[in-house]
């Protein structure tokens, strides 16, 4: 009899505590304290050290692109597909008012000839001298003999690496020298992250500071303040150490929108296939990933 007693005496006492800390906690307005409240600080607490004390250097990179300022030369398949075309809206199109024009002085000449004219038609032209549309088109035609195109390939120019003018046909990629331990390499132009500030404008700090560069800076537009790709290596086992493992390489994408930007003999424009010759293999396996010809 005395343990029944006991044991309901002891659950009385438990639910008039339970009871009264609820209580005591809705009066006073504060929160119970969890245990997953006390997790997520010490996660987020974890995470501010590991990127504060990050054993990896950040770096920005830029991909700057020249567009063609030309069109490409037709394949010979593409060509004769153009011809076809032509040729197909020249046989549905209608007369032009020129094509009318000359129906009509054919038709002119042949009454003339035939003395079936009357002079009344020509009443409105008074003496005024009448040029046909014959002549229009000797005139067209003497014109189209003087007219030269400009040349579409400039042998000297496409020659010259540090010219942004050559290979107008085709897109061209930005390459600076810059030292890289101690060795200089060719490599998108970049730069060191600094706090403070985003990686974009660690990518446009990296542009505004190439050698050779004008105050203004080159003239570029960026696809997005995103990264589009990603470099990583490891420095070698004799100078690494637990604060400095390697180098984080993060690449923006640019469109050059300067027609004449600084040139350098420490800054090349390549065509894509032409990368891999200044590249090393790795760098350029990452960057072939998200450079497309335009």
């Amino acid at each position: 009899m005395a343990a029944p007693c006991r044991r309901m005496a002891n659950r009385s006492l438990l639910q008039f505590f339970s009871h009264f800390s609820r209580t005591a906690v809705r009066n006073t307005g504060f929160r119970e304290f969890s245990s997953n409240s006390v997790c997520r600080a010490s996660l987020q607490t974890k995470t501010v050290t590991e990127t504060a004390t990050s054993p990896w250097t950040l770096v920005a990179a830029v991909c700057l692109q020249r567009l063609p300022v030309i069109s490409a030369d037709l394949h010979p398949l593409e060509q004769e597909f153009k011809e076809m075309m032509l040729q197909m809206e020249l046989e549905r199109s209608l007369v032009s008012d020129h094509e009318l024009r000359v129906l009509e002085e054919s038709e002119r000449m042949s009454r003339k000839k035939a003395d079936d004219y009357d002079s009344d038609e020509e009443g409105s032209q008074g003496n005024q001298e009448i040029m046909l549309a014959q002549d229009m088109e000797d005139a067209w035609e003497q014109k189209l003999k003087n007219f030269q195109l400009a040349p579409r390939v400039t042998a000297d120019i496409d020659k010259d690496l540090t010219s942004a003018q050559r290979c107008l046909a085709d897109s061209l990629f930005l390459l600076a020298e810059q030292q890289v331990g101690r060795e200089k390499l060719w490599l998108l132009p970049q730069t060191q992250w600094q706090e403070g500030e985003t990686l974009r404008q660690t990518a446009e700090r990296a542009l505004a500071s190439l050698p050779g560069n004008t105050a203004a800076g080159f003239k570029a537009t960026f696809l997005g303040n995103a990264p589009c790709g990603v470099y990583k290596y490891k420095l070698p086992k004799a100078v690494r150490t637990e604060s400095t493992v390697g180098t984080k390489v993060f690449f923006f994408k640019a469109i050059l929108s300067d027609s004449a930007p600084p040139t350098s003999p420490s800054l090349l424009w390549l065509k894509k296939n032409e990368l891999q010759k200044y590249l090393k293999p790795a760098y350029s396996m990452k960057v072939d990933r998200f450079i497309i010809n335009m």
